[in-house]
């Protein structure tokens, strides 16, 4: 085309007027919606934007017309602007006489959801544009915002779990020479997964746990500190002794609470009375201990509403539970209860049947829409919520000998309290690209964000190379933006 195209980023290109023609050659490129920001009647040679409109259409292709005048950009301009690039399909390509306009907006919208003023100047540059004028005076801001000798790196990452060290690693194999950190405050990484093999004596507990330093990647620094909150308006994470680290880059993979204090009287008794659960490293060998001492009586298991990391674990203490108690020949005379929040065995509907069939095996009875409520310990009584037909909710008794907890979850309260949370308290990320909605230098994976997979380790493996790579995407080390297909497993 004889239009020359100037990529800006993976998705988002500029160009100064593009005619019909071009349109149809945008299309063979992928380009999937036009942005025109140039008023009608500048130019008496200038093709009308109905024109450009119809022969996007013929293409399958969105146009936004976003007229603006040169040198006047308006917050309202920047706004709508922001909306366009969120509303639209992408790749996007923005057009004006000569292109300015079109970068000096996308600049503009860029800084507003947290980019470097000093980077999009070098960006603009590189394809020949001076945008020094529009940003000079946000650039000037910038400098401000952060006090000299603060803590700063191209690269903070929140979290050194499963999903905080993996991208950690998975950007350092793409690229050595990186300014990375990880603030995370525990000593010992658990491998949590193995906990459930602990509580039906497979693995040994000391199996499941490491140092947290063996674990992160040499060239990471470790800042060993809780986060207090964030602000990312001006590129800042807060410690809770209220230190700043100031980033570029923000990867949130902070895991999920455990909510304990959901069930009441459950803190006050968990670890005794037969009350046990493998969602805690030191609970899991007393579920084994109670599995093997169980020669009769009645053995409930619980599952609360979703979402919870690794949905199928509450069902896996029981299967395994039951296996045992099967091979030591006392199955017959233990009554096995699954206490379902939820209204399906399980959220895959194509492995129902086979778990169906090992329900029918152990003998064990399915009671969905019951929530755990409360648990007295002593007298080795549960309380659930039950949801009836007429939508009342009425509460169910029952006794237990042994009982396994999977408590109630959520995201962490730095991030619930946070700009970064969407309604329900997660980070709210694009879940294809696991970038944030609202800030465009922040991404998230793991049990934290929002995108609709299981909470799984499994997940997170899967995301992590995903998110590193269209981390140094932005930072224009790698080309092309990487997506999430949705895997998970459990």
């Amino acid at each position: 085309m004889q239009t020359e195209i100037k990529q800006v980023s993976g998705d988002f290109s500029v160009s100064a007027q593009i005619t019909e023609a071009d349109v149809h050659e945008l299309a063979s490129l992928g380009v999937k919606s036009l942005i025109c920001n140039r008023p009608d009647g500048e130019a008496a040679d200038q093709p009308n934007v109905s024109e450009i409109e119809s022969a996007a259409a013929q293409a399958g292709m969105a146009l936004a017309y976003l007229p603006v005048v040169s040198g006047n950009f308006s917050g309202a301009d920047i706004a709508d602007f922001l909306a366009a690039l969120q509303r639209l399909p992408t790749p996007t390509h923005a057009y004006c006489r000569t292109g300015t306009r079109s970068i000096t907006l996308w600049s503009l919208a860029q800084l507003r959801q947290g980019k470097q003023p000093q980077e999009l100047l070098a960006t603009a540059g590189k394809l020949g544009y001076d945008l020094s004028s529009a940003l000079g005076t946000a650039a000037t801001a910038t400098a401000h915002k952060r006090p000299a000798g603060a803590d700063h790196y191209d690269i903070l990452i929140v979290g050194a779990g499963a999903a905080g060290i993996s991208v950690a690693s998975s950007l350092l194999g793409r690229v050595r020479d990186l300014n990375i950190a990880i603030i995370d405050p525990a000593e010992v990484h658990y491998y949590q997964p193995g906990w459930t093999l602990v509580g039906a004596g497979i693995f040994k507990q000391c199996d499941t746990v490491k140092t947290t330093a063996s674990l992160i990647p040499d060239g990471v620094h470790w800042i060993k500190a809780a986060v207090g909150g964030f602000d990312p308006e001006h590129n800042r994470v807060t410690l809770e002794d209220s230190r700043p680290v100031y980033y570029e880059r923000l990867i949130v993979a902070p895991g999920i609470k455990l909510n304990w204090h959901g069930v009441e009287g459950l803190v006050e008794t968990l670890g005794h009375n037969g009350v046990t659960s493998n969602y805690r490293y030191d609970l899991a060998p007393y579920t084994w201990k109670l599995v093997q001492n169980l020669r009769s009586g009645r053995a409930v298991f619980t599952q609360p509403p979703m979402p919870i990391k690794c949905a199928g674990a509450p069902q896996k203490a029981l299967y395994l539970s039951a296996d045992h108690w099967q091979r030591s020949g006392v199955l017959g005379n233990i009554d096995i209860a699954f206490f379902n929040a939820g209204e399906v065995l399980f959220g895959v509907k194509e492995y129902v049947p086979a778990l169906n069939e090992y329900i029918k095996r152990y003998g064990a009875n399915i009671n969905f829409g019951h929530r755990l409520v409360k648990i007295d310990g002593d007298n080795r009584r549960a309380w659930f919520e039950k949801n009836t037909d007429n939508g009342e909710k009425t509460l169910v008794e029952t006794e237990f000998d042994m009982i396994h907890v999977c408590p109630p979850q959520c995201a962490p309260d730095f991030v619930r309290e946070s700009a970064l949370a969407d309604e329900a308290g997660w980070v709210d990320v694009d879940q294809n690209t696991l970038r944030h909605k609202t800030f465009a230098n922040i991404w998230g994976l793991g049990d934290a964000m929002n995108a609709p997979n299981a909470k799984t380790a499994a997940a997170a493996r899967m995301q992590a190379p995903i998110v590193a790579n269209n981390v140094l995407e932005d930072m224009s080390l790698v080309t092309g933006v990487a997506h999430y297909n949705g895997y998970g497993s459990c």
